[in-house]
């Protein structure tokens, strides 16, 4: 044995006392990546089951208004699904917060439907409030389908304009929308799209709320702008939770089958 009456029992204290702390940083640069490895197969997050739709929630944009999503959750209603709008208690406040208030509806729905799973829809900045709800509070568990419309994942010139002029008058959710926010910054910094529900992220090129447009992608998503289907139609940022087109490729994104690119037989 080099422990003992080997080699190693034969150097002197000092050198022992080396090679033992040597030895030892190995073990921990060899076996920690293997223990994380380890873990990370032990407790994966199973996806959620796809074949049955359960409740639908819809997330309003800055400010909290939900007149906006009505005509979203009528067509949704008289597709068969359970439709509720979730007002968040202050619009314009942090949207951390905002995603807390987001879970608690979730488990009043769950509870009173029965069901195991629910789509969320989030319109504007209530796509970045789902993200966190699912990212950060656990919800990739029992979230099966996230369709965001024109949310400005990777933030809005906008917010960073009005975080800079107005300052103290740009609210907390402002400042998290700009592009180098802490917020986004932690949903964008590994996958943008952690297991667990299926997700499309649909953006509109005439948007002239988020800037640019295409922060309306979402890497790992199914990401497309209207244009990349109906070129000749002119959408704008808020006509995206009611423009008929859009409702009929938000009713496909939540629907059984993967969620795919729609043909150009929506446009009419």
């Amino acid at each position: 044995m080099i422990w003992s009456g080997g080699a190693l029992g034969r150097l002197s204290p000092q050198r022992r006392r080396f090679w033992v702390a040597i030895v030892g940083l190995v073990l921990v640069v060899v076996l920690v990546p293997v223990a994380r490895v380890v873990v990370d197969r032990v407790t994966p997050t199973d996806p959620v089951a796809q074949d049955e739709p359960g409740p639908v929630l819809l997330v309003p944009g800055y400010g909290g208004s939900t007149a906006s999503l009505e005509t979203l959750e009528f067509f949704l209603t008289r597709d068969g699904r359970d439709v509720t709008i979730v007002a968040p208690d202050d619009g314009t406040g942090d949207l951390r917060e905002q995603a807390v208030g987001l879970a608690a509806s979730i488990d009043d729905v769950l509870d009173r439907s029965g069901a195991d799973s629910v789509d969320l829809v989030g319109y504007s900045a209530g796509g970045v409030v789902v993200r966190w709800y699912v990212q950060e509070l656990g919800g990739d568990d029992v979230v099966r389908r996230v369709v965001t419309l024109g949310s400005p994942h990777h933030g809005t010139d906008l917010a960073a304009l009005a975080a800079g002029v107005a300052g103290g008058a740009c609210p907390v959710a402002c400042q998290q929308l700009a592009p180098d926010s802490d917020l986004l910054f932690t949903l964008n910094r590994g996958d943008e799209t952690p297991a667990g529900p299926r997700y499309t992220a649909i953006w509109t090129e005439d948007d002239q709320t988020v800037l640019p447009a295409d922060s309306g992608s979402l890497d790992g998503a199914l990401s497309y702008a209207v244009q990349d289907v109906c070129p000749d139609l002119t959408v704008s940022h808020g006509d995206l939770p009611r423009a008929g087109v859009v409702l009929v490729m938000v009713q496909a994104a939540l629907g059984v089958d993967r969620p795919r690119v729609p043909g150009a037989r929506v446009c009419g």
